[in-house]
């Protein structure tokens, strides 16, 4: 089970203390720490200007939805981000500082998304931003970070069409992920007939406008349907009803956080399983699994860059590492682990930057310069556009709400503004 107060963790006694930073600096890949071995000389000319930091902290600011529909999936994330900063603690901390952070609910909503990252820049002064998870959200906060020229490490997949000097991209965006899909599935099912079906704000729609056009004009097939739901929607019925009378070859799916639960459930319910039907989302991780149940879309396809199954001892020693501080019943989704890179990358573009002006660290992470070696995915470099280079791979769900990998792309670079889909 998950903590019930994680900013309070359980006493140690001093000998346990010892056992477990060296259990957690184990645990940390090699490729990760990296970036710890620097010269830190350049700490004492640090300029700050004005950020939150001192000789011994510099504070950053944690900002998902830890409540509303949006927590099935955001949790995750801010659990990831709060045990990289702890491993980068144990191990001396950034440019010798201790990392503090300072959390805020987005509760699901964006204005309220652009109230508390306001409060982060201006009032707090946090040194960077680790959040959103929506699209929506981004967007929403995304004038007040330009504004307050404030740092965001966003963890999502996302549609793309967008770079900013003041966000760093560490899912995927849409080349990434909906076309590698879309290819997949048409050749490996021979599809030829989608019905798209997503939640109602901007990254369904938009992700929807980019498949559209890959599968009529680049793939050769039909959409024979294409509705959205408001988020939080638990009514499914009249959707399922004309899925069954297309008879589509795929369902395309980006419904999102909780109303997936009675998306899978009333499609299960209706007799539409992975038996008699091909579904590939591109919304659906492990976080939601945990609520929606393996059982309510067992074989039923995911695209994403990464799955908490994957078979390497970077990514076993970082599932080992997260459920030993947030409980063994706890799984990992995609954006669980691109949010455990943001804080990595950070640090390593702070140290190459030798200072924590933003203006200086997006300099440094543009630089082309800034890679995880070993991170849970495998190999991953920021590119100066400010987006990963990352594999897609398709994860065929089982019961037990883990993936079989069916497919992995070689990397792919990121491309924000892909030729013929803006």
């Amino acid at each position: 089970m998950r903590l019930t107060n994680p900013s309070q963790p359980r006493a140690k006694s001093p000998s346990m203390k010892r056992r477990s930073l060296l259990k957690s600096l184990c645990a940390i890949p090699a490729g990760l720490l990296l970036a710890t071995h620097m010269n830190f000389a350049a700490a004492d000319g640090v300029n700050t200007t004005g950020l939150a930091v001192t000789d011994t902290e510099v504070t950053v600011g944690i900002l998902h939805s830890l409540t509303g529909t949006m927590a099935i999936s955001e949790t995750g994330a801010q659990e990831a981000e709060k045990l990289a900063i702890k491993q980068i603690n144990d191990m001396g901390g950034i440019l010798g500082r201790q990392i503090k952070i300072i959390q805020e609910d987005g509760a699901s909503d964006w204005p309220t998304f652009a109230e508390k990252s306001k409060k982060l820049l201006v009032k707090d002064k946090v040194a960077a931003v680790f959040g959103a998870w929506t699209s929506a959200s981004r967007k929403a906060v995304l004038p007040v970070f330009e504004k307050e020229n404030g740092l965001l490490y966003y963890p999502t997949f996302y549609e793309g069409l967008e770079q900013s000097h003041n966000v760093i991209y560490t899912g995927q965006e849409a080349t990434q992920q909906i076309l590698a899909g879309l290819d997949w599935v048409a050749k490996e099912k021979d599809a030829k007939t989608f019905y798209l079906i997503g939640s109602d704000y901007i990254w369904p729609r938009t992700s929807m406008k980019i498949a559209r056009k890959h599968i009529e004009n680049v793939l050769g097939g039909k959409v024979v349907g294409e509705e959205y739901k408001p988020l939080g929607n638990t009514q499914f019925g009249s959707v399922i009803n004309k899925i069954r009378l297309k008879k589509p070859d795929v369902i395309y799916a980006a419904v999102v956080g909780g109303s997936n639960v009675a998306w899978f459930k009333q499609l299960k319910a209706a007799g539409i399983t992975s038996k008699k039907q091909t579904l590939l989302t591109i919304s659906v991780t492990e976080d939601e699994v945990l609520g929606i149940g393996g059982e309510n879309l067992e074989g039923f396809y995911s695209i994403m860059k990464y799955f908490q199954s994957q078979d390497n001892p970077n990514n076993q020693a970082f599932v080992e590492a997260f459920k030993e501080m947030w409980g063994d019943d706890s799984v990992i989704g995609d954006v669980t682990q691109a949010a455990y890179l943001g804080p990595w990358l950070w640090k390593a573009a702070v140290e190459k930057a030798g200072s924590f002006d933003v203006d200086k660290v997006v300099a440094a992470s543009e630089t082309g310069n800034i890679e995880l070696t070993t991170a849970p995915e495998g190999y991953v470099k920021l590119h100066p556009n400010h987006h990963l280079w990352s594999k897609a791979r398709v994860g065929q769900w089982k019961k037990d709400g883990q993936v079989d990998v069916v497919f992995e792309s070689g990397l792919i670079e990121p491309d924000p503004f892909p030729k013929g889909y803006q």
